[in-house]
């Protein structure tokens, strides 16, 4: 018998017959997790059956291989983020990538800490940079890390302009030579500097290149929707 106690996030909750569901959750001991939740339907427990939910988390399973069993408390609602559109799409593009992204199982302690934070932080003054920092976290987590801190063929730290769209890594405009029609353009704001949603959406197109082209494909599986979402809504409060 395997049981464990811990905080969790929801990730997501889908029907199973009439009554239950099963849920997905992302726990700092235990990693991506899924289990059933009796009665997961019910109005009850509708309100904490949604994504972005912090939930005191039981586990039950009679071996690695079964199904367990999830029993589910709420502990922080973030119901608030309902009525704020960019917000809301950034919660469901984060609970969507960590889906896509982590297999079940593997413990990824900072990815949850800077998961709980961003959450949290939705809506406040700047979260678009916190959700783009959170990205590139997220690569380097699943081993696909940028290395944006000097140029790749130079070894220089000043005027980096472009990202090997194979590698990873910076280079700049020297470096680059007559192969820079072929890399991608290096934003400012994935450099540290300060931006609004259109600078952040610059930032994500690069790194949506590689959840894309990098880890997309060594899991053959496409982007979630979700995080189109996103990117569509940064661009479009971007435009002048």
């Amino acid at each position: 018998m395997i049981e464990w106690r811990e905080e969790g996030v929801l990730l997501s909750a889908r029907p199973h017959g009439e009554a239950h569901s099963i849920a997905e959750a992302l726990t700092v001991g235990h990693g991506r997790v899924a289990g059933l939740v009796h009665g997961g339907q019910s109005r009850k427990k509708a309100a904490m059956m949604q994504p972005g939910t912090q939930l005191d988390l039981s586990f039950r399973a009679r071996s690695e291989d079964a199904l367990g069993t999830l029993s589910a408390e709420p502990m922080r609602s973030r119901a608030h983020l309902m009525g704020e559109r960019r917000p809301l799409a950034a919660l469901n593009a984060a609970t969507a990538l960590l889906r896509f992204a982590l297999p079940e199982g593997e413990a990824h302690p900072r990815l949850y800490r800077a998961t709980m934070r961003l959450l949290d932080g939705l809506g406040d003054a700047g979260w678009e940079l916190g959700y783009l920092e959170w990205e590139v976290l997220l690569l380097e987590e699943a081993g696909f890390a940028l290395d944006l801190s000097r140029c790749a063929v130079t070894g220089a730290t000043d005027g980096l302009a472009f990202v090997s769209p194979k590698t990873g890594r910076a280079v700049t405009e020297a470096g680059a030579g007559g192969y820079a029609g072929r890399l991608l353009p290096l934003p400012p704001v994935l450099r540290g500097g300060d931006g609004g949603p259109a600078e952040v959406a610059e930032g994500l197109r690069v790194t949506g290149h590689f959840l894309a082209r990098s880890l997309g494909a060594a899991l053959g599986r496409q982007l979630p929707e979700a995080r189109a979402r996103l990117l569509d809504a940064l661009e479009r409060d971007g435009r002048p």
